[in-house]
């Protein structure tokens, strides 16, 4: 392993991941999700739709961790950290999804329809995940 090997720069360039919570009898969930790592405000953004599991555990406990993967599998990074969620919102110009909005923008730019998105964001009950940062760590095998 390599001691130059920054973790939160795969974290930042990553836009595939698995969210771990933590389910009501204790064993951990998996979730395949699409993260944004905000390097200056120590929060990872994920979008999901309420009354999934992860939205469920999450209520329940905001426990949680994020791990990502190089392309080439050779490094990774886990986040851990503590959840917050916002939503789901029912006015399409509302906070909730003008949260929605900003996120899509970081992690994928711009949307071709915006008033399209947002009653998407309502019709889906879509919830944002912003997670605390607490904790990085990773490696990368040389």
């Amino acid at each position: 392993m390599t001691s130059s090997f920054d973790p939160r720069a795969l974290l930042a360039e990553s836009r595939l991941g698995v969210l771990a919570t933590i389910k009501a009898d204790g064993r951990p969930q998996l979730s395949p999700v699409t993260p944004f790592y905000d390097r200056s405000a120590e929060v990872i953004l994920v979008s999901t739709r309420e009354g999934l599991a992860k939205a469920v555990n999450l209520r329940r406990d905001p426990r949680t961790a994020l791990e990502v993967t190089s392309a080439n599998g050779r490094a990774w990074a886990t986040a851990e950290g503590t959840a917050r969620l916002s939503g789901p919102g029912t006015d399409p110009h509302g906070p909730e999804v003008e949260a929605l909005v900003d996120y899509y923008r970081a992690a994928a730019g711009e949307h071709p329809d915006w008033d399209e998105y947002r009653s998407v964001m309502v019709s889906d009950r879509r919830v944002l995940i912003t997670i605390a940062v607490e904790h990085v760590y990773g490696a990368k095998l040389d």
